[in-house]
């Protein structure tokens, strides 16, 4: 772990400009976490202590400390008593991270959260098609043979479902695109559970999976997002018809 330098108190303490009086907990983090997440702090930097960043922010030291604390349970920094408060990863670890936690507290729009999973599904299977490697097809292919196997077990086929997906995305080989489906797929898994519960759903699910894969094989970026779009079509009317909310 990096030591706490001078330096790197004074270039923190100087970026940091006074919030406004009276300006809650949740602002004082927010300024906090705009500094963290800018690209200039590399992981593991420790931070001044609670004094310095009061002063400059024009805050009281309770504050800080309210805001270092829920910074700390979402995990952007980590306080250790004795030692000294650090930074957890660079901006690039934890932009995802706040942006989930966002995500989860926000208001949540069922439909509007799938509307941004097919968008990103589409533009992964189009990359993917491109970045696909023979190894990655046969493991596509074995989730789909798994789908096949799973008819009188729900929960095995959504297992096999949420695979293929996984896979695809490791085949788009974009880490960012990556962890912005994780969010989506994460708030949606409640409703993607219960989503498929029948047979017909179960083979119109696999159908367009294979439809994906055959689009993969051949190479063909325009086949294989349209088959996406397609597949995120019916899913989203399996997944309003979960939640409750089908039109």
């Amino acid at each position: 772990m990096p030591a706490f330098s001078d330096s790197s108190s004074d270039a923190i303490v100087s970026s940091l400009v006074a919030v406004p009086a009276g300006t809650p907990v949740s602002q004082v983090a927010h300024r906090l976490l705009e500094l963290f997440t800018g690209g200039d702090l590399e992981a593991g930097t420790r931070l001044p202590p609670e004094r310095q960043l009061a002063a400059s922010l024009g805050v009281g030291r309770s504050a800080v400390r309210e805001a270092l604390a829920a910074l700390e349970i979402l995990g952007i920094i980590d306080v250790r008593p004795g030692s000294g408060t650090y930074l957890r990863g660079s901006a690039s670890d934890l932009l995802p991270q706040t942006l989930r936690w966002g995500l989860m507290i926000g208001e949540q729009n069922t439909d509007q959260l799938i509307e941004l999973r097919a968008g990103l599904e589409s533009y992964t299977a189009r990359l993917a098609a491109g970045r696909v490697d023979a190894a990655l097809i046969e493991a596509l292919r074995g989730t789909i043979t798994a789908m096949e196997g799973a008819q009188e077990d729900a929960a095995a086929f959504v297992a096999a479902d949420a695979e293929f997906h996984a896979v695809l995305a490791r085949a788009a080989d974009n880490s960012m695109l990556t962890d912005l489906l994780d969010v989506s797929r994460t708030l949606l898994r409640v409703y993607n559970d219960r989503a498929v519960h029948d047979q017909e759903d179960m083979r119109l699910a696999r159908e367009e999976h294979a439809e994906i894969l055959a689009a993969l094989e051949a190479a063909d970026g325009d086949r294989a997002a349209s088959a996406m779009v397609a597949h995120m079509a019916t899913a989203r009317s399996r997944i309003l018809r979960a939640s409750g909310t089908a039109d």
